[in-house]
């Protein structure tokens, strides 16, 4: 709440309240602030408040307004500050009256950047529900620390700073990458491992190297809003397919094989997250598996199988690439969920003639990968720390799963996916991109449900992370911004 003070003014207050998160891309261009009846009301200010502090961002070219619509984050790229301040405080207060009549108001959208960047600038020191990460005091720093030292003594230091590492990545990594993915039933040597900076630039590699602008790739829906994004700035053409308990919806890519075939608008990629789906918890059955990759050799597309959450995962999980050989599956893992976040150290296995391609592409983006942090990584997979990690976080999880799911059942909420893995797609009731604008005042970071979707279109879904929403001070927080939302729609 915003309080008065001797050095600073309510108006002042919050219009810097907003500049911060303009700044910080919290609010990303093109979002719509709230009305001003609905942020008086939020706020307890007074109309006029809200209206001076509007004309303060728009004086800073923060914002813009538009006839009839409200304001909006302005897009720094699209107009120049010259051009913004010939918009009056009159013209101000002629908007406002139109917004103080029309008593609907439209929450600004969160983007996907603005998790990542919630990601690396917190906006509050308290657990954060949209976060897709463990919560720090969750890993195992000792262990991180221990393998450091181990690797960094004086002549491995000596021998790893003062030169390049391999292109492919540490030989001892891959190895243990190998035998680790062996283990899970997927058969690879060490010449068809490549180390990557986290799994993120494992499936921009394989992106740039298999497709060109224009090409066309199948991407589940829901799905992370990064890979929407990612994909379309590299210029491809997306096609959304509906994603299930069992897999992704078969008929849908059938269609869309079918009547693209023998065209330059065939499919190119499937990209998938076959095991504890992003953001459902979802896993695919060996039955639509077997499918999927009938469609890929009958319809000549290749498959992107980003298997991120594979340390949280049961050990009877289906794979593509375990039933597929790696004939038409590229395999994504990487460490950033289950052990170190900063080391961002990912991987890919690849079918034998993409390997050398692929290589090319990493050293033509990124030289080589840390041999040092990929030789620590590889010491804690070695010495058996990794599982016996992996296996303390699931059990911490499925605690708190069991208490988030019960917390968020009481605060009236469903869930549209049974309840797996690190993350709940539940359903709120109300637009949750609404939400999300309002909890951002209570230093609360949503995931709302428009990110996981191409057309953004609005949700009454998010997505939560089960490891941080385990304390009902969340959810007691979260029903007051749910009820005062609730209540505004009946009165429209």
């Amino acid at each position: 709440m915003l309080l008065r003070t001797a050095t600073q003014s309510l108006t002042e207050q919050l219009a810097t309240r907003f500049a911060e998160r303009i700044r910080d891309r919290l609010l990303a261009p093109g979002a719509r602030l709230p009305s001003v009846r609905q942020c008086a009301a939020q706020h307890r200010l007074s109309p006029s408040t809200v209206v001076a502090a509007y004309d303060r961002l728009l004086a800073q070219g923060l914002i813009e307004a538009r006839r009839n619509r409200g304001f909006f984050v302005r897009d720094s790229a699209s107009k120049s500050p010259s051009t913004l301040a010939g918009q009056t405080q009159s013209a101000i207060v002629s908007r406002a009256s139109g917004e103080l009549q029309t008593q609907r108001s439209h929450g600004a959208p969160l983007s996907a950047a603005t998790l990542m960047r919630g990601m690396f600038q917190p906006i509050s020191d308290k657990p954060q529900p949209g976060m897709g990460v463990l919560p720090p005091d969750w890993i195992d720093t000792d262990i991180i620390s221990a393998a450091v030292r181990k690797v960094a003594s004086s002549a491995a230091l000596r021998q790893t700073s003062v030169r390049y590492g391999e292109p492919a990545g540490d030989v001892a990594l891959r190895r243990a990458l190998a035998a680790r993915l062996g283990d899970l039933g997927i058969h690879a040597n060490t010449a068809q491992i490549l180390t990557t900076v986290g799994a993120t630039q494992a499936l921009d590699l394989i992106s740039r190297t298999l497709l060109k602008p224009g090409d066309t790739v199948m991407v589940e829906e829901p799905g992370w809003a990064v890979e929407f994004a990612r994909l379309a700035a590299l210029g491809m053409r997306i096609l959304p397919v509906p994603r299930g308990p069992q897999g992704p919806d078969l008929e849908v890519m059938a269609r869309y094989c079918t009547a693209h075939a023998g065209t330059s608008a065939a499919p190119r990629l499937f990209v998938s997250v076959s095991v504890l789906h992003n953001p459902t918890g979802a896993c695919l059955t060996p039955a639509s598996a077997h499918r999927v990759l009938q469609l890929a050799q009958q319809h000549n597309f290749w498959i992107a199988e980003d298997d991120s959450y594979s340390h949280l995962a049961p050990a009877h999980a289906t794979r593509l690439a375990q039933l597929d050989g790696l004939r038409r599956t590229l395999y994504v893992g990487g460490f950033s969920k289950i052990l170190a976040p900063d080391w961002r150290i990912g991987f890919l296995a690849a079918p034998a003639e993409w390997v050398e391609p692929l290589l090319d592409t990493k050293l033509l983006t990124s030289l080589t990968t840390p041999s040092l942090l990929e030789r620590a990584l590889a010491h804690c997979i070695e010495q058996g720390q990794l599982r016996r990690h992996a296996e303390r976080i699931r059990t911490r999880l499925d605690a708190a799963r069991s208490r988030s799911v019960k917390l968020a059942l009481q605060a009236g909420c469903t869930f549209a996916a049974e309840p797996a893995g690190l993350f709940g797609w539940v359903d709120t009731g109300v637009d949750t991109e609404q939400l999300a604008l309002r909890l951002l005042d209570d230093g609360y970071l949503l995931a709302p449900g428009a990110l996981f979707h191409a057309s953004r279109a609005p949700s009454t879904l998010m997505r939560i992370n089960f490891a941080s929403t385990q304390n009902a001070a969340f959810w007691r927080v979260f029903e007051q911004a749910r009820g005062a939302l609730t209540g505004e729609h009946a009165r429209t």
